[in-house]
């Protein structure tokens, strides 16, 4: 390649962070790197989202012990992506939960993620060598399921399609705190490679309508208080049609994914450029959204060839 990938070249540490969103409720962040969740319940933990690897997850497991002893028992995934999920053995959880969706794309295409984001990620797979395999839920659902935690409810619920089709929010309700995944970013680009842009405003106002206290998004900063949840909430929807919009004027005229993607840059680069994983994002975006725009619904598996074959032609 010509050019690296953006994420290639980001080596720098990152700060992390380990919020109180709720009365027992966390949120582990990293500037821009992937977020975790951490909700403790009467005599047990569950955490949100595994990180890429073992090392990662026992960072947040370091910041889990600086406030409970209590044990993780259920450990979820709100989507399959590698870097959210092959740190899950560190954890040891007896119960492994994500949506049914998400686990068939694990059987689908989580290998070839695997290899993707491995090639274009060297800094989140350091320490590679200790993850087990892939991460296979103990238990699935399809559209809600609940889990007790003592007498604190957890609801884990699909509210629609966005950053991929098996999208899971998990929500503790006696605190009216939601924890997203990916379908929400504060001051971080959205990744849409194996999005569904047209689900995905509408799955945001989904989220809106519960009126929530507090979000931890995917990625960016804890979000507290309703006026920096609907601020978030905004900037993800602006973030996504402001990407998919030209996009799909180029496409739909047949102009070429190099066009698609300067019309992209002339859009979006005056108001995301600044937001964390900005320029990695920026071609798998405009390689989803010119094929959603030709009515390809099902988004096709990235590869590390498939990756390489992409930024060649936008380089080009």
């Amino acid at each position: 390649m010509a050019k690296a990938f953006a994420s290639q070249g980001d080596m720098a540490e990152k700060t992390v962070s380990f919020t109180e969103i709720g009365d027992g409720l966390y949120a582990f962040t990293a500037e821009g790197d992937p977020n975790s969740g951490v909700i403790i319940g009467d005599d047990s933990v569950m955490i949100v989202e595994a990180q890429a690897t073992p090392r990662l997850a026992n960072k947040v497991i370091e910041c889990v012990r600086s406030v409970t002893d209590k044990p993780i028992t259920h450990l979820v995934m709100t989507h399959y992506h590698a870097v959210r999920v092959l740190g899950a053995s560190a954890f040891n959880a007896p119960q492994v939960i994500m949506s049914e969706k998400a686990r068939s794309m694990v059987v689908e295409r989580g290998q070839e993620d695997w290899d993707s984001e491995f090639a274009r990620f060297p800094r989140l797979f350091q320490g590679h060598e200790e993850i087990p395999g892939l991460t296979w839920p103990t238990t699935t659902f399809n559209g809600r399921m609940s889990v007790y935690l003592g007498n604190r409810r957890v609801d884990i619920m699909q509210l629609g399609r966005a950053h991929t089709a098996g999208d899971a929010v998990v929500y503790v309700p006696d605190q009216n705190v939601m924890f997203t995944g990916d379908i929400v970013e504060y001051k971080s680009a959205c990744y849409c490679g194996d999005g569904h842009f047209h689900d995905w405003p509408d799955t945001i106002e989904n989220i809106r309508a519960w009126e929530l206290d507090a979000i931890a998004p995917g990625r960016g900063d804890a979000l507290i208080g309703p006026d920096m949840v609907n601020a978030a909430l905004d900037s993800t929807t602006d973030f996504v049609k402001s990407t998919y919009a030209p996009v799909a004027k180029v496409a739909l005229r047949g102009g070429s994914l190099k066009e698609a993607w300067d019309a992209v840059r002339a859009e979006c680069d005056p108001k995301f450029k600044d937001y964390a994983i900005y320029e990695h994002c920026l071609p798998f975006n405009v390689a989803r959204a010119y094929d959603e725009a030709r009515d390809i619904d099902t988004p096709r598996i990235w590869t590390a060839e498939r990756d390489a074959e992409m930024w060649e032609m936008l380089q080009g």
